[in-house]
């Protein structure tokens, strides 16, 4: 068979294998496998308010907003919506 040599072989291949990998996907993470402009910038992310102001600013802004969305959504159901006539309704009375 193989004998001592090939047992130290395997053992220093078992070993120094997992260290490899370990070294080679280890060192220079940021510029190997980091992605360019991921992560937004501060001036792009959102802001928290933290002042009552700033807080009934967001909550007026967020609110204008709803009522637009939701104008606009009944705007487009009713354009979508046909009129309704009382003919021609199925399974209800007589």
């Amino acid at each position: 068979m193989g004998g001592l040599n090939l047992e130290v072989f395997k053992f220093g291949m078992y070993v120094m294998f997992p260290i490899g990998i370990m070294y080679y996907f280890g060192t220079n993470l940021d510029e190997r496998f980091a992605v360019p402009e991921f992560w937004p910038k501060p001036e792009q992310a959102n802001k928290v308010p933290f002042d009552r102001d700033e807080i009934n600013t967001e909550l007026q802004r967020l609110r204008a907003r709803r009522l637009y969305l939701r104008e606009k959504r009944l705007e487009n159901e009713a354009r979508q919506a046909p009129p309704s006539s009382g003919e021609n309704q199925e399974g209800h009375g007589s």
